[in-house]
């Protein structure tokens, strides 16, 4: 296993009704092509071997033989094949015929799954044929010569992954022997299936798996049958569907006419950080502390290098579906509105202060502001927005802050900081000259002092204006624009802000304002502390010394949600950048991410309050408790390494 990830297959063969010997080369050859392409777990429809939709022939001594007999040639023929392989097969076991998933391995039966929930109503009848595993007793059986373990208290454990085994029916039971698996250990479920196609029954089935993977924290592999299968009462399209805690990450096309593989890995690193974070799963297993497994050893063989067949979004934080990502921003703008409103209403604030820059952060901060006041029928005289020009202020900048304020009928004020910042760089004998770092900070600390001052005057709220991204960077100044009394956007990445307020440019503002917005939208990051160019434009852009945001949201979003360490993070983000950044590019600011990171901790350790929005929050209230002096030394070597 490499970086977390195990590659899986759902195998979609052609079929012939009753012919085993087909049937089984069919089986043969898919395995074969899954082996070659680094395949380490397959898994086959259900009754592959013989066909599911043999009906009374089930009860035909010769088909049951030849069955076995089909099994035996598949074990001869990849016996030299590191591959683990899950077919479905009949099985005759203690008096009754048993609807079985057999586990092979290197010529070896490693072992029986039969089947627990058997259909018997509408098109069903498999009562008719086969009995439950739950009237059987476990133990052991012999097949093709070897004595193997059968039942479905099996659970099949490598050097990799832990993985168990549900039949078709048992996922649509009330509790799944799935759900009962991954809290004894499974990490991965295989599903051999048959299942009919019907009108949105596939759309069902897809909220089925999505759900059951989602609520077992598990990966979850299911496969079905297709072409081949008798259509004198049923049609059957060929599911090959790849779940991984709730998310697709690959799905075969129905109705083919011919057979498929559909490949993947399960990031089981993942699914493992997620079952230690989250305390309800693990109270889960306490239920069944009681519950036996018998645990069955097989052998992997680890690939020498890992070329990822599934795909990462470069940014995780935004859909990448237009009506979802319409969907996201009106959620997380109504999110960001109510945290206002019951802050207003706690401390019965009627006016709110915040500085308007003319930048994407103050703006989406301002239009929250706006439209809380709208619920609220309050009227926008109430807001008091402040422009504070300073030495970097470019005309660009503060023309669209004018004319976004006056468009949306808020108080505006303007106070210029210069001759204020000019006396405090006397007072502390600082050369005006040297643009260093107390020339930026003394700027955004003076704004600050006068939003603070303001909001005293006027008994307002201060909002602050600040993102995720900045305080995972610690792009902000301490005790400047770090604070504020409620920070609607603390929990919005840079990447998402923009949206949010294109999203609105679009969805509630006058013609006015909207062509506002999008310019704001289209002018480079800045915090505007050194002067501009000779042409009076922006001199110091954020991207060029922190980097691209989206770098480092990518950054964020999978160190934080995921606990991934370096190496892995680089590997997903050469995937998802791979035509835009360079392998290097990418190493040099996923260093910085993690120096900035662990550096400047302290600042996110005195958050003011603000609303939880997405999955990833820095909160020291909520999602992220850190030491602030907590030592980056083996994250930063990591990277080195790289």
């Amino acid at each position: 296993m490499k970086y977390g990830f195990v590659r899986v297959a759902a195998a979609i063969p052609m079929v012939k009704v009753a012919d085993c010997k087909y049937n089984a080369h069919q089986i043969e050859n898919l395995i074969a092509i899954a082996d070659g392409k680094g395949v380490e777990i397959t898994v086959f429809p259900e009754l592959c071997i013989t066909s599911y939709t043999c009906a009374d022939l089930f009860q035909q001594t010769l088909l049951l033989e030849e069955a076995e007999i089909a099994l035996m040639k598949i074990l001869n023929d990849t016996r030299q094949l590191n591959i683990i392989s899950i077919i479905g097969m009949p099985l005759s076991y203690a008096g009754v015929l048993l609807n079985c998933a057999v586990v092979i391995q290197k010529g070896k039966v490693l072992g029986i799954i039969p089947k627990t929930y058997l259909p018997n109503y509408k098109e069903f009848y498999e009562q008719r044929w086969f009995a439950s595993a739950d009237s059987v007793p476990k133990g052991e059986t012999r097949l093709c010569g070897q004595i193997v373990p059968i039942g479905s208290h099996l659970l099949f454990d490598s050097p990799e992954t832990t993985f168990g085994i549900e039949i078709c029916e048992d996922l649509w039971a009330p509790i799944p022997p799935s759900s009962v698996l991954t809290l004894k250990g499974a990490e991965i479920i295989f599903n051999l299936s048959a299942s009919n196609e019907c009108i949105g029954k596939h759309e069902y089935l897809s909220s089925l798996l999505a759900q059951q993977s989602a609520r077992c924290l598990s990966g979850y592999v299911y496969c079905s049958c297709g072409y081949g299968e008798s259509t004198t009462d049923m049609v059957f399209a060929g599911n090959g569907l790849i779940y991984e805690c709730g998310n697709e990450i690959a799905t075969a096309k129905r109705f083919q006419y011919k057979e498929q593989l559909i490949i993947s890995e399960i990031d089981v690193e993942r699914i493992r950080n997620e079952r230690r974070a989250n305390t309800s799963f693990t109270k889960s297993i306490g239920a069944y502390q009681n519950t036996d497994m018998l645990h069955v050893n097989t052998e992997f063989l680890s690939r020498p290098d890992l070329i990822l067949t599934r795909t990462y979004k470069p940014h995780p934080f935004v859909p990448e579906d237009q009506d979802r990502l319409d969907e996201r921003c009106e959620e997380i703008f109504a999110i960001q509105v109510a945290g206002l409103i019951k802050r207003m209403d706690h401390i019965r604030a009627e006016k709110l202060v915040l500085g308007i820059s003319g930048g994407l952060d103050s703006t989406l901060a301002l239009l929250v502001c706006i439209r809380a006041f709208d619920q609220l029928k309050m009227g926008h005289e109430g807001i008091i927005a402040v422009t504070m020009p300073g030495f970097g202020t470019t005309d660009r900048t503060y023309h669209n802050a004018m004319k976004l304020m006056k468009s949306l009928g808020v108080t505006i004020r303007e106070i210029s900081i210069k001759n204020a910042v000019i006396q405090h760089f006397k007072d502390i004998e600082h050369d005006i000259n040297v643009h260093d770092v107390t020339y930026e900070n003394s700027q955004a600390r003076e704004r600050t002092q006068i939003l603070m001052d303001i909001a005293n005057q006027m008994g307002a709220l201060v909002i602050g204006t600040g993102d995720l991204s900045e305080l995972a960077l610690g792009w902000a100044t301490y005790n400047g624009d770090h604070m504020s009394m409620y920070g609607v956007n603390a929990s919005i990445p840079k990447t998402l802000v923009q949206y949010l307020v294109k999203w609105i440019a679009n969805n509630g503002v006058d013609e006015e304002s909207k062509a506002t917005l999008l310019d704001i939208v289209d002018t480079p990051i800045s915090p505007e502390l050194i002067p501009a160019d000779e042409n009076g434009n922006i001199k110091q852009k954020t991207e060029d010394l922190v980097g691209p945001y989206e770098l480092h949201d990518f950054f964020l979003y999978y160190f934080f949600r995921f606990g991934y360490r370096p190496n892995k993070i680089f590997l997903l983000a050469k995937n998802a950048f791979k035509n835009q950044y360079t392998d290097e590019v990418i190493k040099k600011w996923l260093y910085t991410f993690f120096r900035r990171f662990f550096q400047q901790q302290f600042k996110r350790s005195c958050l003011p309050d603000g609303p939880k929005v997405g999955s990833v929050t820095l909160s020291p209230r909520g999602d992220w408790r850190m030491p602030s002096d907590a030592n980056a030394g083996l994250w930063l070597k990591e990277c080195q390494e790289l």
